[in-house]
């Protein structure tokens, strides 16, 4: 009578983590929000060069990241070398889902 023994080798590790690995490098949009607000189609209309939009945010309150639509992290402007940047202050909350 012979007993077949189940092994776990390192190389089925890798094999679970596969598909995701297909996934790590497919671009996703990143965008910085400075702030957010309403206005009107007539007051959208009317924006000419110098027009001042009002937002909701505060001065000097943290920027949103939002990848693929989803808030992700909160940060604040910093400048690299001729480049603007964020530097990653706190992480969002997951959304709840329902």
């Amino acid at each position: 009578m012979s007993s077949s023994q189940t092994s776990s080798s390192s190389s089925e590790a890798p094999a679970a983590a596969q598909p995701f690995s297909r996934v790590l490098d497919v671009p996703c949009p990143v965008n910085v929000l400075l702030g957010t607000g309403v206005m009107s189609v007539r007051q959208c209309l009317g924006l000419a060069r110098n027009s001042i939009i009002e937002l909701s945010q505060s001065a000097g309150e943290d920027l949103q990241l939002v990848v693929n639509g989803v808030l992700l992290a909160r940060g604040e402007v910093v400048i690299i070398e001729d480049s603007a940047a964020l530097r990653i202050t706190e992480i969002a909350a997951p959304a709840a889902t329902e």
